[in-house]
């Protein structure tokens, strides 16, 4: 079994907030290979499907962004998991907008997303792909410093123009699943880092 999460927060609210993007990303994925949204469990709303041999079983994290290692870490008890089946993808503000990173283990990099699944799971070694969402530059021309101006861009939607920019993007990690679960992680860091 495979366990791949899309963090975000829920509900229509926050549906194209640059902070939803692992849900963003999550959806297109389950559209391309017809996995429905069917199930609720460990907090979480689930589909699950089969990929070149391989059952998957994705999972949007109803929790809210700061709490989502709570789903996280139940999914994974409950199907016993492995941490290597385990891929999380999120945005990342210190990527340039639809840049991609695929990688295991690591820090948060301050991702309170990440920390949370850090903590509930006590381990860094899951695999992760991080969607660039860049920081804005205010009048000033320095990067953000203050919490609540990034909290406040994170729950921002994406505008249009940025919507179209980062539809390719989406487009790589639905590729970029495929490859880790048919071809493995070195493959899929030397084809989409």
């Amino acid at each position: 079994m495979k366990l791949i999460v899309g963090l975000g927060n829920p509900g229509s609210r926050y549906a194209k907030n640059r902070h939803n993007i692992g849900f963003i990303c999550l959806n297109y994925f389950a559209r391309h290979y017809s996995i429905r949204w069917n199930k609720k469990q460990a907090k979480a709303r689930t589909g699950t499907g089969e990929i070149g041999g391989n059952t998957v079983l994705l999972a949007k994290p109803q929790t809210y962004m700061n709490c989502s290692g709570q789903s996280v870490s139940r999914l994974v008890n409950k199907l016993r998991v492995d941490l290597n089946d385990l891929i999380v993808i999120h945005d990342d503000l210190d990527l340039s907008p639809g840049k991609i990173r695929i990688r295991q283990g690591g820090s948060s990099g301050g991702h309170k997303g990440i920390d949370s699944v850090i903590s509930e799971m006590g381990s860094r070694d899951f695999i992760r792909i991080r969607f660039g969402i860049g920081r804005p530059l205010p009048g000033g021309g320095s990067f953000f410093t203050n919490d609540d101006d990034i909290i406040d861009f994170v729950l921002s939607d994406f505008t249009s123009d940025e919507q179209l920019s980062i539809k390719p993007s989406i487009i790589r990690v639905s590729e970029a699943i495929t490859c880790l679960l048919n071809e493995g992680l070195e493959a899929a860091m030397n084809r989409y880092n």
